[in-house]
């Protein structure tokens, strides 16, 4: 299990940026894919974009394509997210998890254990 925190978040103004940053420590960050979620007030969890082990494969929601990219640097044991062209609408908060099988964060996310406390993300119209 690997420990995640997550930072980066604030409150933007619509068509603004950010970017978020998952840190990991305790164990090879490399064996991990790491995947974004975000819960706004009121609604479910949902999977915002998670990114394999090597890096080479990304997959996101068709609501942020476009606009989020995620990235991982494993020297530096921390994966990003970057969001450009906020809406409203991606006020959440924002948690990172972590597994060894992608599948596991994009279909079995009950399984992850690896979560970070989150980060919240406020976008004002």
């Amino acid at each position: 299990q690997v420990h995640l925190e997550e930072s980066g978040g604030g409150l933007v103004q619509a068509g603004g940026s950010l970017r978020l940053s998952c840190a990991a420590s305790g164990q090879t960050f490399s064996n991990y894919a790491v995947a974004w979620f975000r819960q706004a007030p009121g609604e479910e969890r949902e999977s915002v974009a998670a990114i394999n082990k090597r890096g080479g494969s990304t997959y996101y929601i068709r609501s942020v394509k476009g606009r989020f990219t995620i990235s991982r640097d494993d020297a530096k044991n921390t994966v990003y997210l970057q969001m450009n062209s906020l809406k409203p609408e991606d006020t959440a908060i924002y948690y990172c998890a972590a597994d060894p099988r992608i599948d596991t964060l994009l279909t079995e996310v009950r399984r992850v254990k690896s979560w970070g406390h989150g980060t919240q993300v406020t976008v004002s119209s």
